[in-house]
């Protein structure tokens, strides 16, 4: 496959000194632009070594800082070298962290197989316009890459996007053959992450995901509008299709799982996709609405957002004087929990006429506090799918309080003990037709307490048989001066006139 790309290679690396940029270029963009693993194109210059080799860590790190803004799994972004006196090191390029389907938190190598890219895409630090530096991984390279991480155990698996190279075709191409040697020369069975390139022929995904855990193919922008302006290469319909296909080809693959024990499986942990936030102008409504569409039609397992980081100057891009948008980004994460473990739908969270979730609470509070005549909610007789809809009351939790109350009647501790966060949940919630705390079920005074991050408990009234009283005890330690017990000098003037 590569033979022809390695002669033209080998012979710019040979003849660069004496051609010109622009006949260097030239011979490069022949081949479409690729040239697979010798040089590195840094703007509109091409430069090698005398064997045109470029080693496979410069390669790792332009192709990880390339792959940073690809948010389908949680950089660690640090690194640590180790003393001599202790046990391993930490490296920052390629690690990342996601989670497996039992929960535990694994590390993947996180790449491009190129930044070569023939679109042009305005938010994109590989768009075509850019002068950055290039480079692409061979087949071969990601295999030795992915195992020797694997035995140094700093890897549980691999996540292998790429820019396009040529066509989406020829590009999945390269990518399948890395992870077909990898699956069948090199025996790995460790998890597989793939980004599915839109416009890719339909055989060449498929084949892919018999190889894969996971594809995912990015929906790039909530709106197809926001495409249009923003990544003219790109079509709505044109990425909507190989997810089409990957939910199809799930579907049919867990039938002849079920008939035939033995059965390949077609991408057995689903389908994921990602969207950028604050490029366009879209609402927190518009974007947990295309989210649940996403989910109900495409049954994907999860949609990633992407605060927006301007790293090109363009005049359509937005300014973004305050940063990218990460807490609009942490309130999208947040609702998107609600639609797929706790029962809501887009249109509780939020409408047409209050589009945008609130900075100051979460959306789970924020729905709570407009839906006051709900609470408070009795904890031994509600519902499951109501205690889930209480602040302070996740899944494992409502889970517990179900289980518990089987056995006896709850209160406070118990629930404390089960994994209820009782300083959201006590205004919402009572034991036995008793709250917590004396409490009043005002939209105001609430968010005042919630907002209230150092206040251990709502303020209390002092009573005496039954009375609220509303004088306290002078104390020796108490300041009289500032708790306003002293009178002020107009007033001690005019006590001593009135008594001498």
């Amino acid at each position: 496959m590569f033979e022809k790309e390695e002669i033209v290679c080998s012979a710019i690396a040979e003849n660069d000194a004496k051609k010109s940029d622009a006949e260097v270029l030239a011979a490069s963009r022949e081949m479409g632009g690729y040239l697979p693993g010798e040089c590195v194109r840094r703007g509109n210059i091409i430069s090698a070594d005398r064997t045109g080799q470029l080693s496979v860590m410069e390669k790792l790190r332009i192709l990880t800082d390339a792959a940073k803004y690809d948010v389908a799994c949680t950089s660690s972004g640090v690194e640590r070298k180790g003393s001599g006196k202790g046990m391993g090191n930490t490296k920052l390029a390629g690690i990342c962290h996601s989670f497996s389907a039992d929960g535990r938190c694994i590390s993947l190598l996180k790449i491009l197989f190129t930044n070569y890219c023939i679109y042009d895409c305005k938010y994109c630090i590989n768009r075509s316009s850019n002068d950055v530096e290039r480079t692409a991984f061979t087949p071969d390279e990601i295999c030795e890459l992915t195992m020797n991480f694997y035995k140094r155990n700093y890897i549980e698996g691999l996540f292998l996007s790429s820019g396009i190279i040529k066509d989406p075709t020829y590009t999945m191409e390269l990518i399948y053959t890395a992870i077909w040697k990898l699956r069948n020369m090199h025996r790995f069975e460790g998890y597989i992450h793939v980004k599915a390139i839109p416009g890719a022929a339909p055989e060449i995904i498929y084949r892919l995901g018999l190889l894969v855990d996971r594809m995912s193919v990015n929906l790039e922008l909530p709106t197809g509008e926001g495409l249009r302006n923003l990544a003219p290469n790109k079509s709505r319909g044109t990425i909507l299709k190989p997810m089409r296909q990957i939910q199809n080809g799930i579907i049919s693959s867990k039938e002849e799982v079920a008939l035939y024990r033995h059965a390949s499986q077609f991408v057995p942990a689903g389908q994921s996709t990602q969207m950028i936030i604050g490029a366009t102008p879209e609402s927190d409504y518009q974007i947990v609405s295309v989210a649940e569409s996403l989910y109900k039609k495409f049954a994907l397992k999860r949609v990633f957002y992407s605060a927006f980081v301007r790293v090109n100057e363009d005049k359509m891009l937005p300014a973004l004087p305050g940063g990218p948008p990460l807490l609009r980004e942490h309130r999208l994460y947040q609702a998107d929990f609600l639609l797929r473990y706790y029962g809501f739908e887009a249109g509780e969270l939020l409408s047409e006429a209050r589009p945008n979730f609130n900075v100051f609470l979460d959306p789970k509070c924020d729905w709570a506090l407009r839906h006051l005549e709900l609470f408070p909610m009795e904890v031994n007789a509600a519902p499951y799918e109501m205690l889930l809809r209480v602040p302070g009351i996740g899944v494992k939790s409502a889970q517990r309080i179900v289980k518990g109350r089987r056995l006896g009647s709850l209160q406070f501790d118990d629930l404390k003990k089960i994994g209820v966060v009782l300083k959201r949940a006590l205004y919402f919630i009572c034991c036995n037709g008793k709250m917590m705390y004396r409490t009043k079920i005002e939209e105001d005074y609430i968010t005042r307490n919630l907002l209230d991050t150092d206040q251990k408990r709502p303020p209390q009234p002092d009573f005496i048989d039954g009375r609220e009283v509303t004088f306290k005890q002078l104390s020796l330690f108490d300041d009289v001066t500032s708790a306003g017990m002293l009178p002020t000098p107009v007033q001690a003037g005019l006590l001593r006139q009135a008594g001498g």
